[in-house]
């Protein structure tokens, strides 16, 4: 099996994908492809330009931030399905406001944030389907941190559960 065919594969099990034209599939498997990455292997750091958004499709990977006086900490484990690097996606943020590195043996669907960007610009019945589908990856990200700042401020000296 190519590279292409077994991408496009990968592709069909994404829920989201599943509903898409075939046009509009086609245009985001151009700007798509398959990585793997290695435990403790770097996505990417805090402060990198923002150049690909992530699909975990096995595996996980750890979103950390550095927090003052209390060093780099985990805030979110992204697993099978999940979005990385949303913020990619939207027009102001060019810069990574947070790190990720693969907790396991992990292959994610990487895809150009500037090409998906554009694709959205030029198709906006496609760009509509990509933010809504951003949208829940945010709100979800939103009630996470809601929770885990509520659970820091419950318990001020316990060590963030996420860590384990």
């Amino acid at each position: 099996m190519s590279s292409q065919e077994e991408l496009i594969k990968v592709l069909q099990t994404i829920p989201w994908y599943q509903e898409l034209d075939p046009k509009h599939f086609d245009k985001l498997v151009g700007i798509s492809s398959l990585i793997e990455v290695e435990p403790k292997q770097e996505l990417f750091r805090e402060g990198d330009p923002e150049d690909y958004l992530y699909v975990v499709i096995q595996g996980r990977i750890a979103i950390e931030m550095m927090i003052p006086s209390r060093g780099r900490m985990r805030i979110y484990t992204a697993e099978p399905m999940d979005v990385v690097g949303w913020s990619s996606v939207t027009p102001i943020v060019r810069r990574r406001t947070a790190g990720a590195q693969a907790v396991l043996p992990s292959c994610l669907v990487r895809q150009e944030a500037a090409a998906l960007r554009k694709l959205c610009e030029e198709d906006h019945d496609l760009g509509y389907i990509v933010m809504r589908r951003m949208a829940n990856v945010v709100a979800s990200r939103l009630l996470t941190t809601r929770l885990q700042l509520l659970d820091m401020f419950a318990n001020p000296g316990a060590e963030d559960a996420s860590n384990v």
